[in-house]
């Protein structure tokens, strides 16, 4: 025996033992290195499903925030529809007082009666323009405005002609007739109204030029001027005459330059003559 002492070699069963062993490791190994693996892969996707999750339930809206939504929605359509029978439908808000303004020598309630209002009709369902256009068919009524007064009273505010001159359709006519300043007949007298000019014309008729023309010159004319004219006649458009109550006679010509020919005439009266002359203001003349 020696002094070195010998290490013992292993048996083979012991070998083989050994060696399943270490295989039995390798594979525990590998089997946790994949579930490592596999592990870290899910990881992002789980979290990026909570995500939505989460994201999902904080857009949703809750149960509670949807009925009240449907509620406001509701009470709005309640609203309009109510809105809507309270203007269109509801007596509430129906016509109940037809007032007249401007209203002199026509009676109110003629025009009232010539309006035609349905009373208890709701007010925005009244056709005003209907009504201004029955009222302004009426003779002695120039201008018709019609509007609403809330809640129940429908205005009617009128002009009325105003007498500038007037005819007398003479023997076996229908008498004495007014004419306003566009040479509407509006209205029958039975005597010849004071401080107005006779028309003394073939044919008296707002469609007639001639009236329209003599008619316009009278309404432009100053109201002192106007009192001295006893009578005004025309052949055409551009030849309107007047006779004073003087008896002298004034030839005007057309209706322009109006307040020029007034000046110029004003200052011709002063002067002795039977006809004055101002259809050209520029060169008037005076004949004795």
């Amino acid at each position: 025996m020696t002094g070195t002492r010998q290490r013992r070699r292993p048996s083979s069963s012991e070998r083989d033992e050994e060696e399943r062993a270490a295989l039995v490791r390798e594979r525990r190994g590998r089997r946790s290195e994949e579930d490592r693996r596999r592990t870290r892969a899910r990881s992002p996707r789980q979290g990026r499903s909570a995500a939505k999750r989460s994201g999902s339930a904080r857009t949703r809206p809750t149960r509670g925030k949807e009925i009240r939504r449907r509620w406001v929605a509701l009470l709005i359509v309640v609203t309009v529809l109510a809105l809507a029978y309270l203007l269109f439908f509801s007596s509430v808000l129906a016509v109940k007082t037809v007032t007249v303004q401007g209203a002199k020598a026509v009676p109110a309630e003629q025009i009232r009666v010539a309006a035609g209002v349905p009373t208890g009709e709701p007010m925005l369902r009244v056709d005003a323009d209907a009504i201004r256009d029955r009222v302004a068919e009426m003779s002695g009524i120039a201008t018709v405005e019609v509007s609403r007064s809330w809640p129940t009273t429908l205005e009617i505010a009128v002009t009325e002609r105003a007498a500038i001159a007037f005819f007398d359709s003479g023997p076996g006519g229908d008498g004495v007739h007014l004419v306003d300043g566009g040479g509407v007949v509006f209205k029958t007298v039975k005597s010849r109204p004071a401080g107005l000019p006779e028309l003394k014309l073939p044919k008296v008729s707002a469609d007639d030029p001639v009236t329209r023309a003599v008619t316009a010159v009278l309404r432009v004319l100053p109201e002192a001027m106007l009192k001295q004219v006893a009578t005004a006649t025309a052949k055409t458009p551009a030849s309107v005459e007047f006779t004073l109550s003087t008896g002298k006679t004034v030839r005007w010509g057309n209706a322009e330059n109006t307040d020029r020919k007034a000046k110029v005439l004003a200052a011709l009266l002063t002067q002795p003559g039977k006809v004055y002359d101002v259809s050209a203001p520029e060169l008037p003349t005076i004949t004795s």
